[in-house]
């Protein structure tokens, strides 16, 4: 016999929505602290639970389950019933996509993906950001890359064209904040873009100008490295990182009227310390007049990302000539020196290990990759 906890997920599936709301919010709990409950019967529990985030959950749940002659009243009389039921829906969704059945299971329902996307573009929908979430936990499954071709028609306060990737990046700038959608800030799509950056095509989409708005997708989204958002700051860190694993890319990363991307990784890991005059002189104009009470990232994690950005960034000659020229050194020395964390100053010991050393950068520059013992990986 089913135990309570059983029969209470088999009533999310009930056509009467109080019973399902009831249901619903009883079991988001458990979709961490026993998230096995939701894959019986070959994942129906996970089926009902997509059914309740589409457009019009409730009719849509009936005509899934054949209950539509059983219930024929109005559901909720303002419609926050079922607003409630796709919130605590897309909360269990979230945590249980940490699971590879139910990742699987889920990425691969193109139809639900398309629902997914075309939801979250609505300026009106109340869980943008849990949908911002799901996504970004869904792009853990590779398959998910085929979002590079995908297109979905426009949204015309959006401004963007009729590919995916383009709306998305649109809300990500332009609905920071809120200022797009009133309930969302879509910080999540950054980890969003950073899973998808670990592959080729979309590396590239990143870094090519896109007719409609004539725009580098990298060049919108790098102005967050220094954003509010601990979320977004990581994710664009992360997307940028994984973007430069792209060698052949790099002169654009590099050229000012390209993405020139150097002022936007330098900020964020340099502090207010006092520079020789000489080295001063030579960086970056952005870098030159900070006030003595700059501070670098607050998150060493992301420092360690910009860090392991630039090391990728010395791959070619050019790079490293270019970073030598513009004292690069001296900040990476400072950053050893006063964040107290190994994995930051492993990152700028093997940076300078590579700008330092003629012999070791040239290999690099010959084979477009790091030395072995210089390696590091996607995040």
């Amino acid at each position: 016999m089913p135990t309570e906890l059983q029969e209470l997920v088999g009533f999310i599936a009930h056509p009467n929505p109080q019973l399902r709301k009831i249901a619903i919010e009883n079991l988001v709990a458990y979709s961490i602290e026993d998230p096995s409950i939701f894959k019986s019967d070959q994942l129906l529990p996970v089926k009902h639970l997509k059914i309740l985030v589409r457009d019009d959950p409730v009719r849509a749940l009936i005509r899934s389950i054949e209950l539509f002659h059983f219930w024929r009243k109005k559901s909720c009389t303002d419609g926050e019933c079922e607003q409630v039921i796709a919130e605590h829906a897309l909360t269990i969704l979230i945590n249980l996509s940490a699971d590879r059945d139910v990742l699987e299971y889920i990425a691969t329902d193109d139809k639900f993906i398309d629902i997914v996307l075309q939801n979250i573009s609505d300026p009106a929908e109340p869980n943008a950001n849990l949908l911002s979430m799901l996504l970004a936990n869904l792009a853990k499954w590779e398959g998910l890359k085929s979002i590079a071709t995908k297109k979905q028609k426009t949204v015309q306060d959006l401004g963007s064209d009729d590919l995916v990737l383009n709306q998305l990046v649109d809300l990500f700038v332009k609905g920071m904040d809120g200022s797009y959608n009133k309930h969302a800030d879509f910080d999540y799509l950054a980890y969003l873009f950073a899973d998808l950056a670990k592959h080729s095509e979309i590396r590239q989409y990143f870094i090519t100008k896109q007719s409609y708005d004539d725009v580098i997708p990298l060049n919108k989204i790098k102005v967050f490295t220094e954003h509010k958002s601990d979320v977004r700051r990581k994710g664009v860190a992360s997307t940028i990182k994984n973007a430069a694993f792209d060698v052949p890319s790099h002169k654009t990363f590099l050229d000012e009227d390209g993405i020139n991307i150097l002022p936007y990784i330098l900020l964020p890991i340099i502090g207010g310390e006092p520079y020789d005059e000489d080295e001063t002189m030579a960086m970056l104009p952005d870098l030159q007049l900070l006030p003595p009470v700059k501070q670098r990232d607050s998150d060493p994690n992301i420092i360690q990302t910009h860090v392991e950005t630039l090391l990728l960034l010395t791959s070619t000659r050019e790079g490293r000539d270019l970073m030598r020229s513009i004292s690069v050194y001296p900040i990476i020395r400072e950053t050893h020196t006063h964040i107290d964390n190994e994995d930051v100053r492993e990152a700028c010991d093997r940076f300078v290990q590579v700008l330092m050393s003629d012999e070791q950068g040239e290999a690099a520059a010959k084979t477009g990759e790091i030395p072995d013992d210089e390696r590091i990986e996607e995040v």
